[in-house]
């Protein structure tokens, strides 16, 4: 399996402040990483700066492998969408002017995904495609931002708190959504969510940040099945995590 993106000794942070102080990962073709750890431990950091919204104090971000591999951490936040980034952030910031059609016309670039196959993948969107932005509801939001990320066809998705503060029933429709994506449509995501358990279900790898450095990094379903270490790892009560 071809390896697809590589960080190492990654620092960054929010002007001076440096809140990631040396992180690597690496993360195959068709594999789903889920990034873990407390509130305040770097993750989100850690998001923006794959996708351009922080600044760099060292380190290296390669997309690809070999010869074609891009470095991310030299390109401005709209160079990283061409080179393969869709990043759909905790704010969503989805064109709340526009309608649901034109938010997903605005930014497609040729691929195999298309408005009319995020349509088949969240019929509420399909229902509500002539709603501006302003009146959908959070969970409808959050589709259209994970619509708007697909439509640039990336080759690595990534996802921060996906499920945060969405009714238990979007939760699983957004669930099976995301799983069928990356397991079934083989797209590379990297998913930050507060839920450890039903994201590691669904992923390969797991990462656990804490104070902006790696602390764990292995399989997924390896951490899954030992509830005690993630326990640890989280400095959470075990009965918050089910």
């Amino acid at each position: 399996m071809a390896e697809l993106l590589r960080v190492e000794r990654l620092r960054a942070g929010y002007g001076e402040a440096v809140v990631l102080q040396d992180v690597s990962l690496a993360l195959n073709e068709g594999e789903t990483l889920a990034l873990l750890g407390r509130n305040g431990t770097g993750k989100t950091t850690l998001m923006n700066t794959l996708a351009g919204a922080t600044r760099h104090h060292g380190g290296t971000i390669a997309l690809g492998a070999g010869a074609s591999s891009v470095m991310l951490h030299k390109l401005a936040s709209h160079d990283r969408a061409a080179a393969g980034i869709g990043w759909v952030p905790q704010e969503r910031n989805i064109f709340k002017s526009l309608t649901v059609h034109e938010n997903l016309t605005a930014v497609a670039r040729p691929g195999k995904w298309n408005p009319d196959r995020v349509y088949a993948m969240f019929p509420r969107l399909a229902e509500r495609k002539t709603n501006l932005g302003t009146q959908l509801s959070g969970g409808e939001q959050q589709m259209l931002a994970v619509g708007r990320a697909l439509v640039l066809n990336p080759k690595l998705l990534l996802l921060d708190e996906p499920l945060e503060g969405l009714a238990p029933i979007i939760v699983e429709e957004l669930l099976r959504a995301i799983a069928r994506i990356t397991r079934d449509e083989g797209l590379s995501a990297i998913i930050v969510e507060q839920h450890p358990q039903a994201i590691l279900a669904i992923s390969h790898v797991a990462v656990v940040l804490d104070h902006g450095n790696v602390v764990h990094s292995g399989s997924a379903q390896a951490l899954r099945e030992q509830p005690e270490l993630l326990d640890r790892l989280l400095g959470v009560a075990r009965a918050e995590l089910h």
